[in-house]
């Protein structure tokens, strides 16, 4: 069984690049060099989102299904860098060659780490193998937006055009799952600065869980699953997740109906 990897990052202004390319004096702190950058992208686009070299990643959060396993984790420690989280993460498809599983992945989450591992020095020759040491690579890659072995959920639903986008939590929602719970990527930034880095890793690990959770109905829905297989599936991560005494977990498991498995 080729394991199943579920991932999302959640990410912040990255005020050191920002101080390097604007030459801004040490003097200036994060949170104005932040709103300096979120002022001049209004200014050219209308809105505050950056350009994806420019965030910085806080938090990597994965959902593995392995055989008869499944568990959901954020990697490394509230207190690691964030090039040893990259470095994690891609230590992982080195390791174990996984199927990845995203919402907006390919939009966002990948071209984030594409930079920031540039940036960082990081290697990962198994994620940018097109062929040149795996044949069947250069049917199948991970780079590829048409290839399987990363699968961008609203990518695909959306059948690739950007207008017919949905977001995660609606989607989760309208199937019967929790969706977010008391955080989104708009908060994020201002949770760092507040210096709540377990609640950002908390909400990053309930988004792997949704998109899992969609990822098991599109199986249903394509036939991968059966009716029986799917709610085996779920039945497995509820009963994962009741093994956990995290408040975030209690809360996921409470906005999920036992009905609407």
């Amino acid at each position: 069984m080729t394991p199943t990897l579920i991932f999302d990052i959640e990410t912040i202004p990255d005020a050191d690049g920002l101080r390097k390319l604007y030459a801004l004096d040490e003097e200036i702190s994060a949170a104005q060099i932040a709103e300096m950058a979120f002022q001049k992208r209004r200014q050219a686009t209308g809105g505050d989102f950056l350009q994806h070299h420019l965030h910085r990643v806080v938090a990597i959060s994965c959902a593995l299904r392995d055989r008869d396993n499944f568990k959901v984790w954020t990697l490394g420690s509230a207190q690691d860098s964030e090039a040893e989280l990259i470095r994690r993460f891609f230590e992982g498809i080195e390791k174990y060659t996984p199927q990845l599983v995203s919402w907006n992945g390919g939009g966002f989450d990948l071209p984030v780490l594409h930079y920031r591992a540039m940036i960082h020095g990081i290697q990962a020759p198994r994620y940018w193998d097109l062929g040149e040491d795996d044949r069947e690579f250069k049917w199948n890659n991970y780079i590829s937006r048409y290839h399987t072995r990363h699968l961008d959920l609203m990518d695909l639903l959306a059948m690739y055009q950007p207008r017919a986008n949905a977001p995660l939590d609606e989607i989760a929602q309208l199937c019967g799952f929790p969706g977010k719970l008391g955080m989104d990527g708009s908060k994020v930034w201002e949770a760092f600065q507040n210096g709540e880095i377990d609640a950002i890793r908390n909400y990053c690990e309930t988004d792997v869980a949704n998109t899992y959770l969609v990822f098991l109905r599109f199986q249903l829905m394509r036939g991968t699953l059966t009716r029986e297989a799917y709610q085996g599936e779920c039945d497995l991560v509820r009963g994962v997740l009741g093994k956990h005494d995290a408040p975030h977990w209690r809360e996921f498991l409470e906005n999920w109906p036992i009905t609407n498995a």
